[in-house]
C-alpha cells in the first residue's frame, strides 16, 4: 500500500495534492480504494461547485458500500475526472493518478495545515 510523501491526506481517506500553488488534486488513498472493493460509480460535482473543507462533495460506490467524499480543502471546483464516469475503476487501478476524482481552486492554502502528513496518516489507519 502507498501513501506519498508529497500528499496531504484526511482522516475520511482523501488526499490532495497541490499543483501551480493554488490548485488542489484530490482523489482517495490506496487504503480507501481497498477497503471499498470494486468502485462501480462515482457521483461527481457540478463544475463550478464551491465546496468547504471536510464537507462532502460527491459519493463513492463500491460493490460493498456507498461512501461519501469529503473536500480536503475549501474552494471551487473547476475540473471533474470525465473518464471515471464510464470507468470508475480507475481509482482502484490508479488512486494517486489516472483514478484522481476534482480539481480544486483553493481558497485558503493554510487549510493544508489542519491535513495529515503521509505518516501521520500511516499511524492513522495503522499501517
Amino acid at each position: 500500500m502507498q501513501f506519498p510523501e508529497n500528499l496531504k491526506y484526511t482522516k475520511e481517506h482523501e488526499w490532495i495534492r497541490v499543483e501551480d500553488n493554488s490548485i488542489g488534486v484530490v482523489g482517495i488513498t490506496d487504503y480507501a480504494q481497498s477497503e471499498l472493493g470494486d468502485i462501480v460509480y462515482v457521483e461527481l460535482p457540478q463544475v463550478g461547485k464551491v465546496v468547504k473543507q471536510l464537507e462532502s462533495f460527491g459519493t463513492i460506490e463500491a460493490v460493498k458500500a456507498v461512501s461519501d467524499l469529503f473536500s480536503p480543502v475549501s474552494g471551487e471546483v473547476i475540473e471533474v475526472n470525465e473518464k471515471l464516469k464510464d470507468s470508475p475503476d480507475l481509482i482502484n487501478k490508479d488512486p494517486y493518478g489516472e483514478g484522481w476524482i476534482i480539481k480544486i481552486k483553493i481558497k485558503d492554502l493554510n487549510e493544508l495545515n489542519n491535513l495529515l502528513s503521509a505518516e501521520d496518516y500511516r499511524k492513522l489507519i495503522g499501517k
